[in-house]
Parts: C-alpha cells; structure tokens; sequence
C-alpha cells in the first residue's frame, strides 16, 4: 500500500514497512514520505494498526520488514529520540508529580524548543493556574493539554499524534489545530491518526489509508 509522494525532500521516508503480531499481519506493507511542512492523516477501521504504526515509527514496536529513514539517514534508536515526539493514547506523565515538575523533568531528557518556556507552553494549552496540581488531580482532558504542552516544548522536528482530539473539548480541538499548524509553519511535520470525525489541522496535509492486512 502506498501514499501519494511530496516533490518535497523529506522529512521521514518509509519503504515496504510491515508489522504482525502472533504471526497475523496488521499492516504492510507500506510505503510513504512525510516533509518538512506537511501532515499526514493516518486513517482506517479499528484493527487497520493506525496506533501500531505510530509505534513502530516512535520505535517502541519492531517491525518485521522494511526500512525508515529520518533525514535521508536509517532511523536508530538516537535518531528518533532526537527527532521524534509521540503523543500517544497514554499521557506518559508522573502521577505524583505537578503539571510543571512533569513537563521540567521531560524537557531535561528530552531538550526544549528553543525559545519557549514551560509557562508559556502551560498558558498556551489553557493550564494557567495548574501549574503546582499533581497530575493525577487533572481531568482526562486536562491531562491531554497537558501532554500537547510536552508536545510543544520539545525540540523534536517529527510529530506522532495518536487521535490528538480525545478528550478535547471543541476548543481543545481548535488548540491541536493552531499547535500543528505553528508546527508545520516552522518547518516541522506531523502524522495524526483520526477516524475522520474531524476536520483536518488548516495545513498542507495528505492521506494514508490503512486496511486490515490479509494474512
């Protein structure tokens, strides 16, 4: 299955990917580019694998075919980390620890956007106020803003948002929308998985479909 090509040189290039689980494939294999300035919606049914290609691609699944090049160069375990911020399904965040010791102790492993601060970034997610809250006193939406301010502070050029709109409110969907579209302006890129229920971020944006493999 293939995804039609950007003329762009890109940011993230995938050859003949495929992955299966209990030797059943979920996907592959696939082929695609993604470049700098440009999202790719990853749509399909439930069990299609949109989460597990995002995983694989954040490297925390290994495939079993295929390559993956992150600027013209294969995708090891220290390209990724200094290319790639995930937002999964799960926040990633310490229960115990406040909204700003989380995103201060994330940005130390990860680096920072140069130029922004964590109090900006708590502001721009509408988290203002939150800042001293142990994280397992928010709300699952306030959670969510508060993984889209990680998301923001990191350095990372490559964006994998995994159904970004959950447990977003109408606003929170307009955030997810300006946060990409900031993103992509500055010249990074961005895969979003969506059912389709939402509008597409107001960016150059393209479409990878994902069908349940055949076995």
């Amino acid at each position: 299955m293939s995804c039609a090509q950007s003329s762009s040189p890109p940011l993230l290039r995938v050859r003949d990917l495929a992955f299966s689980r209990d030797e059943q494939p979920v996907f592959g294999p696939l082929e695609f580019t993604v470049g700098a300035g440009e999202a790719l919606l990853v749509q399909g049914d439930n069990g299609a694998g949109k989460t597990t290609l995002l995983r694989v691609l954040a490297g925390l699944l290994r495939a079993d075919a295929g390559t993956m090049e992150i600027e013209s160069a294969l995708a090891d375990q220290l390209r990724r980390a200094n290319h790639i911020a995930y937002l999964g399904h799960l926040p990633g965040l310490k229960a115990d620890l406040s909204a700003m010791q989380n995103l201060r102790c994330l940005g130390g492993l990860h680096g920072q956007r140069i130029g922004q601060s964590v109090d900006a970034a708590m502001a721009l997610v509408g988290l203002a106020g939150f800042e001293d809250a142990a994280v397992r006193t928010l709300s699952a939406g306030q959670k969510k803003r508060l993984g889209l301010a990680r998301l923001w502070l990191s350095p990372a050029p490559l964006w994998l948002l995994d159904e970004p709109y959950a447990n977003l409110d109408l606003e929170g969907i307009r955030l997810v929308n300006r946060m990409v579209e900031a993103h992509l302006a500055e010249g990074g890129a961005a895969l979003i998985t969506t059912h389709g229920a939402y509008a597409a971020p107001p960016v150059r944006t393209r479409l990878l479909e994902l069908r349940r493999a055949s076995a």
